[in-house]
């Protein structure tokens, strides 16, 4: 019986191993020189605002490699600590009310069931100004698709989706500050998801991607997979690449998110640019 127990989980480990594809190779330092020059300039320090960012993780529910949001949690607190007048905070599923009220922005990675309970927690962030950002499945509300897609412009219901390389082309917004630099198309070794419920008219797409619109069909047609929304006082900012690990460490996937963030906490989207390269590694 032992020998059995020690066969099957060796199994389940191999094959694992075995769908996940090989890691991207690693961005030159001169092509992330190039899009980080085109920044506006730094803020200087005595100028910033204090920011209060709470970071939101759930239990992972992925393969090896993937959609690890205990680990991003893990490695993102201390990177984002280094960032002045900046403090950090942590929940694991959901936050308190307490950390709730006194975040300037949340920034969730896992997938909540969304709620109505939890959508209007969200509606008390953004009405005193503060900004949310959701990567990956965190943009999935299969329950609740409406009322999530008036919050966050738009909403993922479980449709289609696929890995692999993933061409990002910026849209008309490619001038929009989070995007300002970057190439397109821009590409990464991700997911991308399609189709989105809500209305493409009152959120800005900053980029798409081409994906076949129907099974089996020949024709492919143009899906958000990174957008923007604002409210009255508050921001969100939404991506759907983020079901790597390795995405985390792309020095140009961790720009556009750390763009998005400081855009969403209302702030310079070029405040956080200079953690996109720190501890990563790049070719010459």
């Amino acid at each position: 019986m032992i020998r059995f127990i020690v066969i099957l989980t060796f199994v389940c480990v191999t094959v694992f191993a075995a769908e996940l594809p090989p890691a991207p190779e690693a961005r030159s330092k001169a092509e992330v020189s190039a899009i980080l020059a085109k920044a506006a300039p730094a803020i200087p320090i005595e100028k910033l605002r204090p920011l209060k960012i709470l970071l939101l993780a759930g239990k992972k529910d992925h393969g090896v490699g993937e959609h690890d949001y205990p680990l991003w949690q893990k490695n993102w607190t201390p990177l984002i600590s280094k960032l002045p007048k900046v403090t950090v905070d942590t929940a694991f599923d959901w936050p308190t009310p307490e950390q709730l009220n006194a975040a300037d922005l949340v920034v969730c990675f896992l997938h909540p069931p969304w709620t109505d309970k939890q959508i209007e927690a969200m509606d008390a962030v953004f009405a005193r100004g503060g900004g949310v950002v959701l990567i990956h499945w965190a943009v999935g509300a299969k329950a609740l698709p409406d009322k999530f897609a008036e919050r966050f412009g738009l909403a993922y219901t479980s449709g289609a989706y696929r890995h692999g390389p993933l061409e990002l082309k910026l849209t008309t917004a490619a001038d929009h500050p989070i995007t300002r630099g970057f190439p397109s198309p821009l590409s990464f070794l991700d997911e991308a998801y399609w189709p989105m419920v809500g209305d493409e008219a009152k959120v800005t797409v900053l980029a798409t991607s081409e994906e076949f619109a129907v099974k089996g069909s020949p024709a492919k047609k143009s899906f958000p997979q990174v957008w923007t929304k604002e409210h009255a006082k508050g921001r969100a900012f939404c991506m759907v690449p983020g079901h790597y690990n390795w995405s985390f460490n792309d020095p140009l996937f961790r720009l556009l998110l750390l763009r998005g963030m400081a855009w969403a906490a209302g702030d310079e989207a070029q405040r956080f640019d200079t953690l996109a390269t720190d501890g990563v590694i790049m070719k010459e």
